[in-house]
């Protein structure tokens, strides 16, 4: 598989561990997808689960887009990419999707996304999410991100492996 992963640094300051341990899991899911046409990438799990690999870069779009310009960045009247309704479980399901829809649109919350991190003044930016009810701070949303690419990458694996036997973590 020919994407490159930026390995993060084991020794660094907070932020700079952090965005690269984000990197390295965003390009983890693109790793687990290259080379994959967009029937393969469409291919689901098992039924019932519509969870398929373009399941998982459409719904990490969502995420994305949710966490940083909804939550941090206060876009709260922008709605989901793919659900009206506020569905996350909306996007998992990419029967109808193609390779350059679903990377088109998680490329282009990554980058709003990074944009947000690197405007914040410190991890300490905190916001209130009418959503959670609480304060949420870009620090707890960086570990968030970090822990739902990880389970979700998880997911990726194995689905990969099914599809053509490819393994590496």
């Amino acid at each position: 598989m020919p994407t490159e992963r930026p390995e993060p640094p084991t020794v660094g300051g907070e932020r700079e561990l952090l965005r690269a341990n984000l990197e390295y899991h965003r390009a983890t899911l693109a790793w687990k997808c290259d080379g994959l046409s967009d029937e393969d990438l469409r291919e689901q799990s098992m039924p019932p689960s519509a969870l398929s690999l373009l399941g998982l870069v459409r719904h990490m779009a969502e995420v994305e887009r949710a966490w940083f310009r909804r939550t941090l960045n206060r876009e709260t009247d922008l709605p989901l990419v793919w659900s009206d309704s506020g569905d996350f479980q909306v996007a998992y399901d990419a029967r109808e999707s193609t390779r350059a829809e679903a990377f088109a649109a998680w490329q282009a919350e990554v980058e709003h996304a990074r944009r947000i991190e690197r405007e914040a003044e410190s991890l300490d930016f905190t916001v209130h999410s009418p959503r959670w009810g609480t304060d949420v701070s870009l620090r707890a949303v960086m570990l968030h991100m970090i822990h739902e690419y990880a389970r979700h990458n998880g997911h990726a694996d194995f689905l990969r492996e099914g599809l053509d036997g490819v393994t590496g973590a």
